[in-house]
């Protein structure tokens, strides 16, 4: 039976010592984020995701979704009563606006929540966290009317949303998208199309679920620009908010996938669905970009989970598992045998896990601090860099977070050896959760292209020069402190990767845009080692500081020090190969032509 213990001390260093979150208590929302209240809203989420969601996991996977003949779905045992326990307890209100009913707290908090649940149960969390997506994009666009008809009951808990992009011919390309919403003579519009792929589209947790839906209106351009979004309740709502007669849209079936069993991953047909516009006409897709921007933060959070659960299950299986004896003679001469713990490659293993899990749960709770300061911070001027910043780093997050989480899982199944490829101890199943999150909500090809071939250039690179700026200072300071000193200077060298791999793009982009393509996905990990060595060259300073001033966790500030300094050898040289990777450019991989790549009798 797999374990899961949220790691909750981990967390409070990262929001409370690394963050300094109550430093930011001047500002709007920041007040109801005490230091108490942080501590008891971690250790709780914890709790509750540790003794509820867990035990679930293992059980939904192997259970699955029921679609029945009329189109309605059941989930896995023990997720409705599950379901009604995180709606009552309000953990999703924790981050969103008190004038909806939440509890306005700051998104750093919510993201805590969000890698606990999806740690203990990526599946069940899917069904609560596309909501998240769907008020934000709602908040943004949605008229005052329709902010006061649905966003309450998201935000409780009682209905909960969805998001409908793809079709069977589009997903990347939402441009070619055939749902069509006629105009009716009440202002609502007539939705008839199909979409596939979609999460928790159709369940029993929730009395309603509001979908939000792509299609196009009448003589809209037949290309992106011809977009518009609507809201498509699966249950109609009257103007005093009271449920009302069911809508034509019905699941037509559950997708048989590798993982998530436990989530209803619905083809969805909308057959004349009563619809609401969001926002202006043929102006849907950026409004559905600020659901997507949510997802995808949220998804680098899953990349995140999988690894730290699947890095927690090896842990326990090594230090228990005994197989030979240690290079340097035996651990235990007692024993028959050493625990695998003692074998290089194994804690090779163990410790890219361990500088990754808290690498990049630092560098998603920061990301977390920059959407809270987009909107919050005291000047024009932070607000904006804050943007910059969190508009840069959400692809990293959401393509690095979930190409190394993957990584990360594997790499733990194979701590395990035979045993990893057996059900019973789950290693598979994390494997297989893990897998997803590199695909949906944009694949990590279209997350480096994002990053490449958008967000460096925006504002003429305001963003990366922001960006670089604030790690050449870091590592300036850091130099002045000789237990520091070789993080910084192994950053530094990876930082110089960083910048010389960007001006080589803007050197050949432009004449070969194949070159940017090439060199993307190369690029967005060059830029995960260097966002994470910012965390960990912080974590570092921070725990310096703490055992310089006395501490009863001694150990657990000496493992952050030794873990960053691990980092710094370990993973901080992969830049400079990346960075020929990127310069070597696309002639050799656009070189073969189609017939080459057939295969011969």
């Amino acid at each position: 039976m797999p374990i899961y213990t949220a790691p909750t001390r981990d967390t409070r260093f990262i929001v409370n010592e690394l963050l300094d979150l109550p430093s930011y208590a001047n500002l709007p929302g920041f007040e109801n984020a005490s230091a108490d209240m942080i501590d008891t809203v971690i250790n709780e989420a914890g709790k509750f995701c540790a003794e509820v969601l867990h035990p679930l996991n293992q059980s939904g996977d192997h259970e699955g979704c029921t679609r029945h003949a009329d189109g309605t779905v059941t989930t896995p045992k023990g997720f409705k009563e599950a379901f009604v326990q995180y709606r009552e307890s309000g953990w999703g209100t924790i981050a969103q606006p008190e004038e909806f009913g939440g509890q306005g707290m700051p998104h750093v908090l919510g993201f805590v929540v969000e890698e606990f649940m999806a740690t203990s149960n990526q599946a069940f969390a899917m069904y609560p966290g596309l909501t998240t997506g769907a008020v934000s994009a709602i908040i943004a666009k949605g008229s005052p009317e329709q902010k006061e008809k649905y966003l309450h009951k998201m935000i409780s808990g009682e209905w909960l949303g969805t998001m409908n992009l793809t079709e069977p011919q589009c997903g990347t390309d939402l441009g070619m998208i055939r749902t069509k919403a006629e105009p009716q003579a009440d202002g609502s519009y007539s939705i008839t199309g199909t979409k596939i792929f979609i999460s928790a589209g159709e369940h029993d947790l929730a009395d309603n679920i509001i979908h939000l839906v792509l299609a196009k209106t009448p003589g809209a351009p037949d290309s992106s620009k011809g977009i518009s979004l609507f809201i498509v309740p699966k249950v109609l709502v009257d103007d005093e908010g009271n449920l009302g007669d069911r809508n034509a849209v019905q699941c037509g079936s559950i997708e048989e996938k590798m993982g998530i069993h436990g989530n209803a991953t619905c083809v969805m047909n909308y057959d004349g669905a009563k619809g609401y516009m969001v926002g202006e006409e043929n102006k849907g897709l950026a409004a559905m970009f600020i659901m997507m921007n949510a997802a995808r933060l949220g998804v680098g959070i899953q990349g995140l989970a999988q690894a730290e659960i699947a890095y927690q299950n090896a842990v326990a299986y090594a230090l228990d598992r005994r197989q030979g004896r240690a290079l340097t003679g035996p651990a235990e001469p007692q024993a028959q045998a050493d625990p695998i713990f003692v074998h290089p490659d194994v804690r090779r293993m163990l410790m890219d896990a361990k500088a990754f899990t808290e690498g990049m749960r630092a560098l998603a709770l920061w990301g977390a601090l920059q959407v809270d300061l987009t909107h919050k911070a005291e000047t024009e001027e932070d607000r904006a860099k804050a943007d910059m910043i969190i508009s840069l780093l959400t692809p990293v997050i959401k393509g690095y977070g979930t190409d190394k989480g993957y990584d990360v899982a594997t790499n733990m199944q194979q701590v395990f050896g035979g045993h990893g490829y057996v059900t019973e101890w789950g290693m598979e199943q994390f494997v297989r959760d893990a897998r997803i999150a590199m695909i949906y909500e944009g694949t990590n090809g279209v997350q480096a292209m994002d990053l490449c071939g958008r967000k460096l250039a925006q504002k003429g690179g305001a963003a990366i020069q922001a960006l670089f700026a604030t790690v050449d200072g870091e590592i300036a300071e850091a130099r002045n402190d000789g237990q520091l000193k070789p993080i910084a200077d192994a950053l530094d060298k990876a930082l110089g990767e960083q910048k010389a791999a960007t001006m080589w793009f803007m050197q050949h982009a432009m004449q070969n845009p194949n070159d940017l393509g090439a060199g993307a996905h190369h690029y967005m990990h060059i830029m995960g080692i260097v966002s994470l060595g910012l965390m960990w060259l912080r974590m570092a300073k921070v725990s310096i500081a703490k055992l310089a001033e006395g501490t009863d966790d001694k150990a657990f500030y000496e493992a952050k020090i030794a873990t960053a300094l691990y980092y710094a050898d370990r993973f901080i040289p992969d830049a400079g190969a990346l960075r020929r990777k990127l310069e070597s450019g696309s002639a050799s991989m656009m070189a073969l032509g189609e017939d080459a790549f057939a295969t011969v009798a």
